[in-house]
């Protein structure tokens, strides 16, 4: 029998030159490294003002390219909490190293550090942190968060606002222009919420504030507070007169609840003082000067208090238990 029906074995392949393509080394991983980030110097405008508009601008490109939703009190929240810190060495590249998952934490601990000197003005920006506090955070919203904190960091916030020289933090009004920029534009038709140029506050406060005409222990009223802008112009004209912001009464009261919280957080980086009060009510409506904040400002420092003093029992007692434990522990029993 023939063996031409049997398949036969395929004959072996030649060997094909190696494409040129192949001969180049690979490309080099665009990856970011893991290593530690530093952050960078960002060159400043010399006008305080521009320099705040930039990192409003900034912070809102890296919100919504982050797909941070539309809580605009996320974002706010976030500038406002780095607003409070000041700017000692390393700080800047300490937060830039955190993951998204610790910023919720890092935040919580800002604003309880600032709640214990004055607990009625974090009291009245809560709306600005309460989203710190949820236990269950949306990952895609703390990526959003870490992205806002890199680009407001990375453009000179807290150069701006974390100075050590009062007049220097007094020098912008960071939460203005990005509350400003937040909003849409119908919401601020709606709400008739324009915030005052900064030009145009500080202009008003040179005019109406002078040395022969303030005295220690006037008050200054703002019933359309806004973030405090009015309250800057003016605190700043009394620092340049040689007078003490301390020394005389503010209240401030605005109807929205964001912008009342951007008041109180920038009543603390201003140093306005402890005779400063931020309501949140409608300023048309029936009040016996104020009667309402007061009332609320009472009730956190009581508040406050009383979560303090438990404190101190608690650690007083854990300090007991700690002695009694020593006292009859078996080497001392021994003994």
């Amino acid at each position: 029998m023939s063996d031409d029906f049997l398949p036969r074995a395929a004959a072996p392949a030649a060997a094909r030159p190696a494409p040129s393509w192949a001969k180049k080394p690979p490309p080099k991983s665009k990856a970011r490294t893991t290593g530690k980030i530093t952050a960078r110097r960002y060159a400043a405008p010399r006008d305080p003002h521009e320099h705040a508009r930039k990192i409003a601008e900034n912070v809102l490109d890296a919100w919504y390219q982050s797909f941070g939703g539309s809580s605009i009190d996320v974002p706010l929240g976030t500038v406002a909490g780095l607003s409070l810190l000041r700017n000692v060495p390393g700080l800047a590249d300490l937060v830039l190293n955190l993951t998204p998952e610790q910023l919720p934490q890092l935040f919580k601990e800002i604003y309880l550090g600032h709640w214990i000197k004055r607990p009625d003005l974090i009291n009245r920006a809560i709306p600005l942190h309460d989203w710190a506090w949820n236990p269950d955070p949306d990952k895609q919203q703390l990526r959003a968060v870490h992205a806002v904190t890199r680009a407001a960091i990375n453009t000179g916030l807290l150069d701006l606002t974390g100075h050590d020289d009062i007049w220097r933090r007094s020098e912008a009004d960071v939460l203005s222009p990005l509350l400003t920029g937040l909003r849409h534009k119908s919401d601020k038709k709606w709400r008739g919420e324009y915030h005052t140029p900064a030009c145009v506050s500080d202009l008003m406060a040179n005019i109406t504030i002078d040395k022969d005409f303030v005295k220690p222990s006037m008050s200054f009223h703002e019933p359309a507070i806004g973030s405090g802008t009015m309250f800057r112009s003016v605190a700043v004209r009394l620092r340049d007169l040689g007078l003490d912001p301390h020394d005389f009464r503010w209240y401030g009261n605005d109807i929205d609840r964001l912008s009342a919280g951007c008041a109180a957080v920038n009543a603390i980086v201003w140093d306005l003082g402890p005779r400063c009060l931020i309501g949140c009510a409608n300023s048309l409506a029936p009040d016996d000067d104020y009667a309402k904040t007061r009332a609320e400002a009472l009730e956190a420092f009581e508040e406050r208090d009383q979560y303090v003093g438990t404190a101190h029992s608690l650690v007083a007692v854990r300090r007991a238990f700690d002695l009694v434990d020593q006292l009859t522990s078996p080497e001392k029993t021994a003994a």
